[in-house]
């Protein structure tokens, strides 16, 4: 798997690799093994105390089998984004971008477990195979994905590695603050791209910029033009600070 690096509007350069499917597949697993014993721990329980009015094995199944239904959700919500055999097996779900996932985020992941594993004969093991990112459908759904915790590298980058950061920067492109992170992460890569057709994918992404942000580049040169247009989104970003 590839590692990705992604640096924040915050100065944060994070560092991810993504879970193979067997890594996933074993946490899965011992969740089930988890989940299996306690199961049989309560069905052994309500035996032994010899349950028997309906009222009290409503009461007393609700309590103990809602938890194994939101066992998944419950999990990551709490636990930072791990479920116990996520935890064992050193993975973890977070954002695309490296953030913390939201509740609703967490929620469409659940809600879409069945869709991805049972409903669909599997499309979600699919789905892990062929996205770079390796996301099921509840993960592309929720921006999500899972992550080799032990990978997840989070840097402060240093304010001197950007040129900008001087006390008369005057910003060229005001409009460059409207940018959204995924869209930061874009151009960057376009510009430490080493591919053959990289100054065509410049000029392509120069013009899309243009055409976004509904400005005229001062630079004759598209590629500083979008290196400006990074500077300028990085100053604002260091202004929110």
């Amino acid at each position: 798997m590839a590692e990705s690096t992604i640096i924040t509007g915050q100065f944060v350069r994070i560092s991810q690799t993504p879970a193979s499917l067997g890594e996933r597949f074993l946490a899965l697993l011992i969740d089930y093994i988890l989940i299996g014993l306690y199961l049989y721990s309560t069905l052994a329980l309500i035996s032994w105390f010899r349950i028997s009015t309906d009222f009290t094995v409503t009461i007393f199944l609700i309590m103990i089998y809602l938890p194994v239904l939101l066992y998944s959700f419950l999990c990551e919500t709490f636990n930072h984004g791990q479920s116990l055999g996520k935890r064992l097996m050193n993975i973890r779900v977070v954002k695309a971008d490296g953030s913390t996932p939201s509740i609703g985020s967490y929620l469409l992941r659940w809600l879409l477990f069945p869709i991805d594993f049972f409903f669909t004969g599997g499309i979600g093991i699919l789905s892990i195979l062929l996205t770079k990112n390796s996301q099921r459908l509840g993960d592309l759904a929720a921006g999500t994905m899972v992550i080799k915790e032990n990978n997840y590298r989070k840097i402060h980058v240093s304010l001197d590695e950007f040129d900008y950061l001087t006390k008369n920067y005057h910003p060229t492109y005001p409009q460059a603050a409207d940018l959204s992170l995924e869209q930061v992460n874009v151009i960057t890569r376009t510009l430490q791209s080493g591919k053959k057709d990289r100054m065509q994918r410049i000029a392509q992404l120069a013009r899309k910029v243009q055409e976004l942000l509904s400005v005229t580049p001062h630079e004759s040169n598209q590629e500083h033009f979008l290196e400006t247009i990074l500077r300028d989104y990085q100053y604002y970003a260091l202004e929110e600070l």
